[in-house]
């Protein structure tokens, strides 16, 4: 059975993450109080429902105990944001993701029971500045404040050889999880696998580690 997602708020934001679901595949019920977002977006998404999500009756109302995920964007209004979470929380959703303004609207959110804070503009902003750190980057997820997954293009004198040779572990600390080639993944690669051109490592490091590749791949 395909998850059912429930995106409340559709700024920019939230209603680029409502319509992206859609186009993969889900159930998305995207909820606004602006009568006019819900009809641009009605086409787009499953469900596009006219609420004022503060308000505990209507959310159970829309039988929000059914959903799997939800999604709560509102990062602006703070208070409307905290009291949306908490709610969403005490009905029973089984996953929620929240949006927040900044580290402390975060932290208040991890503390009412978000089980993920995404903050787009500082995400964003990191990302940016690790592809700018290093041409060789060329994309990067944080998974904690230790540790990150990130893209990295092969440098030329890569080429030919395996993971062996490298030694990308004791050189940079990169564990290779996987290697993208045009036509496939190779998912848990081996020692011996060879880096050819247009290859594309998947590495997991520590933010330790991204600053030394930045520092050894423009030298």
């Amino acid at each position: 059975m395909k998850k059912q997602f429930i995106v409340i708020g559709l700024g920019r934001f939230g209603s680029s993450v409502a319509k992206n679901l859609y186009k993969l595949g889900y159930e998305v019920m995207a909820v606004d109080k602006n009568e006019d977002i819900v009809q641009d977006i009605a086409n787009e998404v499953t469900h596009a429902v006219q609420v004022d999500a503060t308000d505990e009756n209507s959310l159970k109302a829309l039988g929000i105990r059914n959903f799997d995920v939800a999604v709560i964007t509102i990062g602006e209004n703070i208070q409307a944001s905290i009291m949306i979470t908490l709610m969403v929380k005490e009905l029973g959703i089984k996953y929620i993701i929240s949006k927040a303004k900044n580290e402390l609207h975060a932290k208040v959110l991890e503390k009412i029971g978000a089980d993920r804070v995404v903050l787009p503009e500082r995400d964003m902003g990191v990302r940016v500045a690790h592809n700018l750190a290093s041409s060789n980057i060329m994309d990067y997820i944080e998974l904690s404040p230790e540790y990150s997954i990130m893209e990295i293009c092969p440098v030329e004198d890569w080429y030919g050889k395996s993971l062996q040779e490298l030694s990308l572990r004791s050189k940079f600390g990169l564990n290779i999880i996987a290697i993208k080639s045009d036509s496939s993944v190779n998912v848990n690669p081996l020692a011996e696998d060879i880096i050819t051109h247009g290859s594309v490592l998947v590495a997991v490091g520590s933010e330790k580690d991204i600053a030394k590749i930045g520092r050894g791949f423009n030298r």
